[in-house]
C-alpha cells in the first residue's frame, strides 16, 4: 500500500513569485513549488517532495547500475590529503577543494570525486585476477568551492552524485565495461525522460583517454556542444578539432614592416589596413604554470580559453598582466608576432597552418608586418584547436556546418586506463603467475543537476511537470473545498493508495480553489484529480499535467484508470 501524503500535514509552502536571485527556470521553479530552499550561496536543503524527487533519480540510477553488475558502497566524504597529493590532485584542483584540519592539525578535504579511495579500496580488497573484473559505486554528496555558485541546484557547493569505477586486467576488459555503462546511462536518461545528447569530450584533469558526456540540452546550461546536421557527430565544444589545410606560399613575397600606429587591436588594424580581420593573426599571450606562452589564431576568431586549459590541463592557464611586460623588451602589448620571438613557446590553432600567410604584430610600437607565413617566417611549437567554435564551423566528419546549442551536463564517462592504477601500484596476480597492473574506468551521473534538468526541459508557464517515474506521486487529488467534496477526495485517495498508487491529497481547509489548482499545477505531479461540482454524484475530473486533457470519471473507474496506468 502506497502513503498518502496529506498537503494539510505536508511540510510545504508554495510561492506565487519568483526568488528575487533567481535567473534559471529551475531555481524559480523548484522554490516556488516548495521543493528546495536555499541555506547558503550554493547550499540546498532538499524539502520533502524534493527529496522524494531526488530519491526516484537515485531509484532508476540503482537499479540500471546493479543491472550491468554494479555493486553499491558508501565511502566517506571526509578525506586524507595524502591520496590526493600522490596522484597531484590536491594542487590541480586548487581551490575548488574545500580544505580543512582536525584537532590534531592533520589535513582533510571534502571528496569532490573519488577516484583515489575506490583504488585504494580495490587495492585493499583484490589480489587475483579472479577477483576481477568488478564495477563499484556510490551514490554520495560531493563537494566543489565554486567560485559562482549559481543556476539553483544545478551549480552547487554540494551536490548529489553516482560516481562508479571499473577495475579490468585488460584493455579489452574496460572497453566492455566501459560499453555496459554507456548502455546503463542511455536506459537511465531515457528512463527519467530526459532528452540528451551524448558528445565526445576531453578528459582534462580526470585523465585517461576515451571519454564522453551527457548532455541535456537547456537554455541554462553552462556547456556548449555542437551537433551536425548531417551526420550523427556530436561534440562538447572544447574537443571539437579542426583538420589543418597547408597553404601555397611559394608565391607569397617576403614578409615586410610596415607603419601602423595607433592600431594595437585587431579591429584597428583591419580598419586601418583595410583588410578582413580574417587575414590577420591574432597572438594573444597566456601564462602556463606562471611561464609566458604565446597563442596564435586567426584575428577574427577567438581563443576559448576552457578549451585551452582543458588542453594542457592539469597545468593552470591565466592570462598576462601588465606586470608580466615589466623587463620583457621582446614582448610589446598589442603588437606580439611569432617571428622573432624568443624564449617563448608558441602554440597556434590549426588554422594557423604551414604555407599559410599572415598580417601580425612585428613586436614593435606601431609596427606590424605582412606577408608573414608559417613555417617560412616562424614556427610553431605546437597546434592546438583553441578557437571559439562558431555555427557554421565544419564539422569534422563530413564537412558540414555545425550546429552550436547549450546544454546541462548529466553524465561523463571515462576510460580512465592506468593512470590510478600506476600510483597505487594496484596490481593483481595475473593467470600467467606474474602481477598484472589493472586498468580502471571512471563514470559521474549529476543525481541533483538530473533533478534541476528535468525541470529545466519539462516545465512550462504553469510550473513544473515532472515524467512518472520520478514524480514524487502519481497523482494529486483535489478537494475543492466543501466538505463532502474533501470526504470523496480522501475517500478516493485512500482506494488509490491501497492499489499501490502514490498520492497528494490536497485537503487543506480555508484554501481557496483557485489557489489549489494553481499549486497543483505548480508541483507538477503527472494526474490531477479534482473532487469538484459533481461530487455529490461521484465523478470526479481527471487532468493530464502535461497535455491539459481532461475528462469526468466515477470514483470506481478513476481508481481503475489511475491503477491501470501505474
Amino acid at each position: 500500500m502506497a502513503q498518502v501524503q496529506r498537503m494539510s500535514r505536508l511540510m510545504i509552502k508554495t510561492l506565487r513569485d519568483d526568488p528575487a536571485d533567481a535567473e534559471t527556470l529551475n531555481h524559480k521553479l523548484l522554490v516556488r513549488a516548495g521543493y528546495v530552499r536555499r541555506t547558503a550561496a550554493g547550499i540546498w536543503s532538499w524539502l520533502p517532495l524534493g527529496k522524494k524527487v531526488l530519491e526516484n533519480v537515485s531509484r532508476v540510477v540503482r537499479e540500471e547500475m546493479d543491472a550491468i553488475g554494479g555493486q553499491e558502497v558508501l565511502l566517506p566524504a571526509l578525506l586524507p590529503k595524502e591520496p590526493y597529493e600522490a596522484s597531484g590532485r590536491y594542487d590541480e584542483y586548487g581551490d575548488l577543494l574545500f580544505r580543512l584540519q582536525d584537532r590534531k592539525g592533520s589535513d582533510y578535504l571534502l571528496g569532490p570525486t573519488h577516484e583515489e579511495i575506490f583504488t585504494q579500496v580495490v587495492k585493499d580488497m583484490c589480489s587475483s585476477y579472479k577477483d576481477l573484473p568488478v564495477i563499484l559505486y556510490q551514490i554520495q554528496t560531493k563537494y566543489r568551492d565554486e567560485a559562482r555558485p549559481r543556476a539553483g541546484v544545478l551549480r552547487g557547493r554540494e551536490f548529489q552524485m553516482k560516481d562508479s569505477y571499473s577495475f579490468d586486467t585488460t584493455d579489452e576488459g574496460l572497453a566492455e565495461s566501459y560499453r555496459l555503462h554507456r548502455g546503463a546511462y542511455i536506459r537511465i536518461f531515457e528512463r527519467l525522460g530526459l532528452d540528451h545528447r551524448i558528445v565526445s569530450a576531453v578528459s582534462g584533469a580526470m585523465g585517461g583517454s576515451a571519454s564522453e558526456e551527457f548532455l541535456a540540452p537547456a537554455p541554462a546550461g553552462e556547456d556548449t556542444f555542437v551537433d551536425c546536421p548531417n551526420c550523427d557527430y556530436a561534440a562538447n565544444t572544447e574537443a571539437v578539432t579542426f583538420v589543418a589545410t597547408p597553404g601555397d606560399a611559394s608565391g607569397v613575397a617576403p614578409a615586410e614592416e610596415m607603419d601602423t600606429p595607433d592600431t594595437p587591436t585587431i579591429e584597428t588594424l583591419a580598419d586601418f589596413l583595410g583588410v578582413p580581420a580574417s587575414a590577420t593573426l591574432k597572438n594573444l599571450l597566456v601564462k602556463v604554470d606562471g611561464e609566458i606562452v604565446a597563442v596564435g589564431v586567426p584575428g577574427d576568431r577567438e581563443v576559448d580559453l576552457g578549451k585551452l586549459g582543458e588542453h594542457l590541463a592539469p597545468a593552470e592557464v591565466e592570462l598576462v598582466t601588465a606586470e608580466d611586460f615589466v623587463g620583457r623588451p621582446d614582448l610589446v602589448r598589442g603588437y606580439v608576432g611569432p617571428q622573432g620571438l624568443e624564449k617563448v613557446r608558441y602554440i597556434a590553432d590549426p588554422r594557423v597552418a604551414a604555407g599559410t600567410s599572415w598580417i601580425t604584430g612585428a613586436n614593435k610600437e606601431g609596427v606590424h608586418a605582412r606577408n608573414v607565413v608559417c613555417g617560412r617566417d616562424f614556427e610553431v611549437d605546437e597546434h592546438l584547436d583553441v578557437v571559439v567554435v562558431e555555427a557554421g564551423d565544419p564539422c569534422p566528419r563530413c564537412g558540414t556546418g555545425l550546429q552550436v546549442d547549450r546544454a546541462i551536463e548529466i553524465g561523463h564517462i571515462f576510460q580512465l586506463g592506468r593512470k590510478y592504477a600506476d600510483i597505487f601500484a594496484l596490481d593483481v596476480l595475473g593467470q600467467q603467475g606474474k602481477p598484472v597492473r589493472v586498468t580502471m574506468g571512471s563514470y559521474g551521473i549529476g543525481v541533483s543537476r538530473a533533478v534541476a534538468a528535468l525541470a529545466e526541459q519539462t516545465a512550462d508557464d504553469k510550473g513544473l511537470c515532472w515524467p512518472r517515474e520520478i514524480a514524487p506521486a502519481d497523482v494529486h487529488v483535489v478537494a475543492a473545498g466543501k466538505a463532502l467534496q474533501t470526504e470523496l477526495a480522501l475517500g478516493v485517495s485512500e482506494k488509490l493508495a491501497a492499489a499501490g498508487v502514490r498520492v497528494i491529497v490536497d485537503d487543506r481547509a480555508g484554501v481557496s480553489p483557485g489557489v489549489k489548482f494553481t499549486d497543483a499545477e505548480l508541483i507538477g505531479v503527472p494526474k490531477i484529480l479534482v473532487a469538484g461540482r459533481r461530487s455529490a454524484e461521484g465523478v470526479l475530473e481527471l487532468k493530464d499535467r502535461r497535455t491539459g486533457e481532461r475528462e469526468e470519471l466515477t470514483v470506481e473507474d478513476a481508481v481503475a484508470r489511475l491503477t491501470a496506468q501505474g
